[in-house]
């Protein structure tokens, strides 16, 4: 099935098209009729395989676009998803004259406030700021039509269930939701059933399944000489662009200063630093003029980043699941990537752990003889 196949109006046609969209990918084959005909959905599909435009379109079809009130709710856990998602569904709906709006905390919430005064149909925000309009009076979701759940087990891991419920509660009964995620797991069911219990449930593939497209490879070293071969492997193999993930922000830091240092162009992300850093660069990498950036497991959800070819692991995740959203950011809407993990002594058995969650070999590398000369 094709997009300009769909029942939908042919501005958001115009939309898609501009974006290049053209086949469905299987998530959006299997969920999207189900949306436009009014169903609850439960949507599991690996990470850059167009959840958001499966929820999207569909959400954008369901607002009255002629009526100034809020009509679509979407939760995301954070500020970065939020504002993909937001970016997402401007371009699908930019031939309307829908509005889109994302909240968040760390800006001015007046700002965000003068806007909600002006009129908006959509509302993309993370749990925290949606409560704190809420409690301001500020928002008001007594119209709300649909409401999304995106990356719903990573809200649950972050500790947003009562929030979630709390928001939940101020909507109305009669309503069409969904919940996405790349892994549903019991938690999530269990908030299903509470509060969408006729969900159609489409489980198309998880992480921790398909990733098949990426090219894994591991690199066994010891700790002291992991910068040397990092910096080296990027010489090697003439790495022009790459996200590198560590376990801690003083990790990420240190090890962005030390690149710098070595005369490459890289920058940190992590949860604390400030907003406008994060998004200044996140901008730089997305528009490729940043060439390494340097990420904790912030950057490993949501984050819609085109054509990275090579993840490398600096460190190795604690949680095997993490290794899966990591790797997610390659090999996204159909391409190929290069994921390779640099593997101290000792760190076998998080290896193998990895390992027996997927049906895919991760191969050893083995590096030239004077490569470390």
């Amino acid at each position: 099935m094709r997009f300009e196949e769909l029942p939908i109006s042919l501005a958001v046609k115009r939309g898609l098209k501009d974006r290049e969209f053209t086949d469905l990918f299987p998530i959006q084959k299997a969920t999207i009729p189900l949306l436009l005909n009014g169903r609850n959905v439960i949507g599991q599909a690996k990470t850059g395989t167009g959840k958001t435009a499966a929820f999207g379109v569909p959400l954008i079809e369901r607002i009255d676009w002629e009526k100034k009130t809020l009509q679509g709710l979407v939760l995301t856990p954070t500020r970065e998803l939020a504002l993909q998602v937001s970016d997402d569904l401007r371009s699908y709906a930019k031939y309307t004259p829908i509005r889109v709006l994302t909240v968040y905390g760390g800006v001015s919430v007046e700002d965000q406030i003068n806007e909600l005064m002006k009129g908006v149909h959509i509302v993309v925000g993370t749990p925290g700021r949606i409560i704190d309009l809420l409690d301001r009076g500020s928002l008001k979701l007594d119209g709300v039509k649909v409401l999304v759940l995106d990356e719903a087990d990573r809200m649950l891991d972050m500790g947003f269930i009562e929030d979630i419920e709390y928001i939940l509660k101020r909507t109305p009964r009669k309503k069409q939701m969904s919940l996405w995620s790349a892994t549903i797991d019991e938690r999530t069911l269990r908030l299903s059933r509470r509060y969408m219990p006729d969900a159609e449930k489409v489980f198309v593939s998880g992480d921790e399944i398909a990733v098949e497209e990426i090219d894994q490879r591991y690199i066994r070293v010891a700790s002291y000489e992991k910068f040397e071969v990092l910096v080296k492997l990027i010489n090697h193999m003439g790495i022009d662009r790459a996200l590198i993930f560590c376990r801690m922000r003083e990790d990420a830091e240190e090890l962005a200063e030390k690149l710098k240092s070595a005369g490459y162009d890289a920058e940190a992300i992590h949860g604390q630093i400030s907003q406008k850093r994060r998004e200044k660069t996140l901008k730089a990498f997305k528009d490729r003029r940043l060439r390494l950036m340097v990420a904790t497991e912030l950057a490993a959800r949501g984050l819609d980043i085109e054509d990275i070819l090579f993840i490398i692991n600096y460190a190795i995740p604690e949680d095997p699941y993490m290794y899966f959203h990591r790797i997610g950011r390659t090999a996204r809407a159909g391409k190929t990537g290069v994921a390779i993990t640099l593997v101290s002594f000792g760190e076998e058995e998080e290896l193998e752990r990895i390992a027996a969650l997927t049906n895919t070999r991760i191969k050893k590398m083995t590096l030239p003889p004077d490569f470390l000369l």
